[in-house]
């Protein structure tokens, strides 16, 4: 039977406009946002669920988006989820929700699972403008 071990949520921004971050530097991962699930009482088969959303307004331009989600703190952590974009004037006219869902299936168990989660981009001048959030569960056998 499943077992539910711990949940946890990043909220940066909870609605649309209500942020304007700018992501500073092309193709370098920048961190939006980053959970921590504790891992005391974990079975067999460990599982973990992770979704998001993230807003982000485009320049004047034909570009990609990549969202990267690892399992630590850094940007070199092991990739447990990656997805590429390429968006157009759409993005200029209005911002691009971005939404995402990713597993950790048999992650190595430690007292706590960090879990972090980037964005990049090949153009200057993409914004992060809201919502923004990253959640993620842990269950087991």
């Amino acid at each position: 039977m499943t077992q539910f071990l711990d949940a946890r949520v990043s909220i940066n921004a909870t609605s649309t406009n209500s942020i304007s971050v700018p992501i500073p530097v092309i193709n370098t991962p920048t961190l939006f946002a980053q959970i921590g699930l504790i891992t005391a009482g974990t079975g067999a088969n460990p599982r973990v669920q992770l979704k998001g959303t993230i807003t982000v307004q485009l320049p004047l331009a034909l570009f990609v988006v990549t969202i990267t989600i690892v399992r630590g703190t850094l940007a070199t952590d092991p990739i447990i989820y990656s997805a590429s974009s390429t968006y157009g004037l759409s993005g200029v006219l209005a911002p691009e929700i971005i939404t995402f869902s990713a597993n950790d299936f048999n992650p190595p168990i430690t007292p706590q699972l960090t879990y972090s989660a980037f964005i990049s981009t090949n153009l200057l001048g993409t914004v992060r403008v809201g919502p923004e959030n990253f959640d993620g569960f842990l269950v087991s056998d």
